[in-house]
């Protein structure tokens, strides 16, 4: 069986934060949504529930946390180019998102920031193939 995750975030808006979620590029799996809750696809293995605020409280006694004042987490997502960065990033923007930060850009590293429209924080990143690469998966010179 292969591991998946499954992010549940309350959300203020069930129909709005689906909005803002398919523009982003993620499918909503209607056998798992209703009005209270959405199932949207990031891929084979991830999957992030937006539960209402009265439906997450059925999981927790804990307070629902604020995301638009305090961090209560930060969820990165791996792309494949640089370009796919911005393309992530933008969309979120024209769907209503505020971008928090500046871009980081460290060369081998590119990652930007976006807050969907209730404050969750996601950090789409892509990295160089060849930093993370083993030394025994790394060319190797040629000799001289």
């Amino acid at each position: 069986m292969a591991k998946t995750i499954f992010v549940n975030l309350p959300v203020a808006n069930v129909a709005k934060a689906t909005a803002f979620y398919e523009a982003i590029g993620m499918t909503r799996n209607e056998q798992f949504s209703n009005e209270q809750a959405s199932a949207m696809r990031w891929s084979d293995e991830i999957s992030f529930m937006l539960l209402a605020h009265d439906f997450y409280a059925t999981f927790t006694s804990k307070r629902i946390a604020d995301a638009q004042t305090t961090s209560e987490v930060l969820l990165c997502l791996s792309r494949d180019s640089r370009a796919d960065v911005d393309a992530i990033v933008e969309a979120a923007l024209a769907a209503g998102g505020t971008e928090p930060r500046p871009v980081q850009d460290m060369g081998f590293m590119y990652g930007r920031a976006f807050e969907d429209l209730d404050g969750h924080v996601f950090e789409p990143m892509w990295m160089d193939p060849a930093a993370t690469a083993t030394p025994s998966e790394q060319t190797q010179p040629a000799a001289v």
